[in-house]
């Protein structure tokens, strides 16, 4: 049952990204009512894997915590969306610490890669660099967690 149940909140949590990732893309935001959903269904997530209380959910509490007031201060600098934060704060419940690291190094990498193509993008439309582009950062976030989400179900089936 339990991994069942481990599965399926998996395949919840991607659904709810791939949303959030094309929402992203058309609005540029990122729902509360999903980040909460993504929120909330971290301790369903914690009691289908079996985590104790102390000290598995408590440090993924802390860091969880932690990841979101880096970030806070990355959107107080005008850096990145309040949904973009929210999402990430989110996700960094539902990921032990290693994971979680992996994630957001990615995420970067992919947040890059979309802004190099977003620049590009707007000099080959050749606009002038009136408003600065708004990057829907939820893209990189949404394939950077479906990535790391990915690896223990694909090291299942081998």
């Amino acid at each position: 049952m339990g991994a069942s149940l481990q599965l399926i909140l998996l395949g919840a949590l991607a659904l709810l990204l791939v949303s959030a990732g094309v929402e992203d893309v058309r609005f540029r935001t990122i729902g509360n009512l999903k980040n909460a959903a993504i929120a909330l269904g971290a301790p369903l997530w914690w009691w289908a894997s079996g985590m104790a209380f102390w000290p598995d959910i408590t440090l993924q509490i802390g860091c969880a915590a932690l990841v979101f007031a880096l970030f806070v201060g990355a959107f107080a600098l005008s850096m990145m969306g309040g949904g973009d934060v929210k999402l990430i704060g989110a996700l960094a419940l539902w990921l032990p610490l290693a994971p979680l690291l992996r994630m957001l190094i990615l995420m970067s990498l992919l947040g890059g890669a979309l802004t190099l193509l977003m620049l590009l993008g707007k000099k080959l439309r050749r606009r002038k660099a009136q408003a600065p582009i708004e990057v829907p950062y939820g893209v990189a976030i949404t394939l950077a967690a479906l990535i790391i989400l990915s690896e223990p179900i694909l090291n299942r089936i081998g």
